[in-house]
């Protein structure tokens, strides 16, 4: 292992080791670099300091105080990146840029701005308090962007010593602790600004590189996100193709485009939403997970959880919204309908026994399942959570991230869980037997469990479990309720007007011939609703409980029909009869009931 700077300049005797200790101790108590605190108790200066560092790792040194740097090599390394590892691009000569380091052995940083930016880096020892300067005057030139954060930052070297432990939360750029984020109106002049800003890179040089990111990028990142939160979308969708590089916007469960983007930006886009989410920005043929945070007002705070997948022209990014403020935990007002409300809360409520709601990724599962746990959220009742990913924090009950990567998954938690004494439990999805199994032992011994799986409806779900290896016995004595479900878009209640429709249409939707005389509905389409004519979503629900008659199908063995069959005479409205109902009612459109549903017969 190689010797640490303290012990060499201790070796060296340019300090002793009595001041080595001392600076050791101001330094862990007011953090910093190592440097910055000998410095500045005078144990030695910074030309000593600089000197020592060049013949140690054989590298020139510099005075960046006499040294002109231009504006546009600058640009080649974001403000975020110089903050983080300490360094600043002073000249670029052919396929190389210089970059002064106040430490040149941060092998760290060179691989990631070598990457990021395409060319081969020659490392130059530099003071840091001339750094420092050098980052104030050169990033502080940029206006309301990465010069804001700058010149906020204090002037103190210690401020600025960010390492590879640094623990930044991902806010924008200019954004103070809870403060407002600037809106943004023109997006095309953003489009044009970041252009113009980012250098052409050859086609054999950009596998190698990304272009640079600047102040338009950061601009226009900034408008795509807050744009989509107050549109108040569910997913962006940014995706480089061979000769296109779009934005989609997910709206009511629907995709659509939102702007389309000049191609020569595509890696400049992606490397700033990597360095918001913390992502590797030196690493683009693996997929990456982040997390971006972003504070609207002292009131409202939006989580995006990043997806990062390499494509054939680049690399996808997909974030999806989640607005905490906008969590519904009301069961009431999610789309039940009044019976099938009062059997779901029957059978959470029970002791023991599993709960399960499946469907299609994006159809609300997970609101469903965090409303049950606000429902049975009470001091006397320890709840532990195993999600992939958290999605909300919830007061009062202890939710466990998964980490596959380390061996932490759902069935490990589910063990873990166990040993911690307690009464709910809920897991985030049952992928495998090994899962299912330890779950439905739990539900068998005094625990009640919910969780979900990726079925189309909840007869299915039964046999899903028994593909997995699950004994039919243990899948009917520990079974109590199977929730499917489905979003529909709902009539924007601005423009909603009657539509006449034909009664053959409405009998060959579902409807019975006797019960075709009422009124269907449809949207207009306006400026509320962004003339689709819907706004907002409403759930489709199929409650089927595990009743007597049913627990004995599954112990004969009946077919996913019969199962059904079974669930329909105990009372179960199927996923096409709620969206009849919701028809009926003036809530949501034909279309939407045959997008989201299939018929129960034929």
């Amino acid at each position: 292992m190689a010797p640490k700077l303290g012990e060499l300049l201790v070796k060296e005797k340019l300090i002793t080791a009595e001041q080595l200790q001392q600076a050791l101790v101001e330094q862990k108590s007011a953090g910093g670099r190592l440097g910055y605190h000998l410095t500045k108790k005078g144990y030695l200066t910074e030309d000593e300091l600089t000197t020592f560092l060049s013949k140690q790792y054989g590298v020139p040194s510099i005075n960046l105080s006499d040294f002109k740097i231009d504006p546009e090599v600058i640009k080649l390394v974001p403000f975020d990146v110089a903050k983080k590892y300490f360094v600043i691009p002073i000249n670029r000569v052919g396929a190389t840029l210089v970059l002064a380091m106040a430490d040149p052995s941060n092998i760290f940083a060179i691989d990631d701005i070598k990457f990021m930016t395409g060319y081969n880096v020659e490392a130059v020892v530099a003071a840091e308090v001339t750094i420092i300067d050098a980052i104030k005057d050169f990033y502080g030139k940029k206006g309301k962007t990465a010069g804001d954060e700058a010149k906020k930052m204090s002037l103190d070297a210690k401020d600025y010593a960010f390492d590879e432990d640094d623990d930044s939360t991902g806010m924008f750029e200019g954004e103070e602790e809870g403060g407002e984020v600037v809106d943004v109106d023109d997006f095309d002049d953003l489009v044009h600004g970041a252009v113009d800003d980012v250098e052409i890179v050859d086609a054999e040089d950009e596998e190698a590189g990304t272009e640079e990111v600047d102040a338009p990028i950061v601009k226009l990142v900034n408008g795509i996100l807050i744009k989509a939160a107050k549109l108040g979308v569910s997913d962006i969708h940014i995706e480089p193709y061979e000769k296109a590089f779009r934005v989609r916007y997910r709206l009511d469960g629907v995709l659509k485009k939102a702007m389309g983007l000049p191609i020569k930006i595509k890696n400049a886009i992606t490397s700033r939403i990597k360095i918001m989410s913390q992502l590797d920005i030196s690493e683009r043929r693996l997929p990456q997970d982040g997390r971006i945070k972003l504070k609207m007002g002292r009131k409202r705070e939006m989580d995006f959880r990043v997806s990062v997948l390499p494509c054939l022209f680049g690399e996808k990014v997909v974030m999806r919204l989640l607005d905490k403020s906008n969590l519904q935990l009301d069961m009431t007002k999610l789309g039940f309908g009044e019976e099938q409300l009062k059997d779901f809360l029957g059978e959470i409520h029970k002791p023991f026994g599993m709960c399960l709601v499946t469907g299609p990724t994006g159809s609300g599962k997970t609101t469903t399942l965090y409303s049950a746990l606000s429902d049975l959220n009470k001091e006397s009742e320890n709840i532990m959570t195993a999600e992939d990913p958290v999605e909300f924090n919830l007061m009062g009950i202890n939710q466990v991230q998964m980490h596959d990567d380390i061996g932490l998954n759902f069935a490990a938690a589910l063990r873990s869980f166990l040993r911690q004494d307690p009464d709910i439990i809920m897991v985030g999805e049952i992928r495998d037997f090994e899962t299912a199994e330890i779950a439905i032992k739990a539900a068998l011994t005094g625990h009640m469990v919910l969780s979900t799986l990726h079925t189309n409806n909840a007869p299915e779900t039964i046999n899903r479990l028994l593909n997995m290896g699950v004994e039919p016995f243990l899948v009917a004595s520990s079974l109590n309720v199977i929730v499917a479900q489905r979003l529909a878009r709902r009539i924007c209640t601005e423009c909603k007007e009657p539509e006449k429709v034909p009664k053959q249409a409405l009998i060959d939707v579902g409807f019975e011939p006797d019960d075709t005389d009422f009124t269907v509905y449809k949207g207009k389409g306006c400026d509320a609703c962004g003339g689709t004519g819907y706004k907002g979503r409403v759930a489709l629900y199929e409650v089927m409980v595990i009743s007597d008659a049913i627990k004995e199908a599954v112990l004969t063995g009946a077919s996913v029909p019969e199962i059904k069959a079974e669930a329909i005479r105990g009372g179960m409205d199927t996923l096409r009869m709620s969206a009849l109902k919701g028809i009926k009612a003036g809530i949501t459109t034909m279309e939407e009931t045959v997008r989201g549903t299939v018929p129960d017969k034929g």
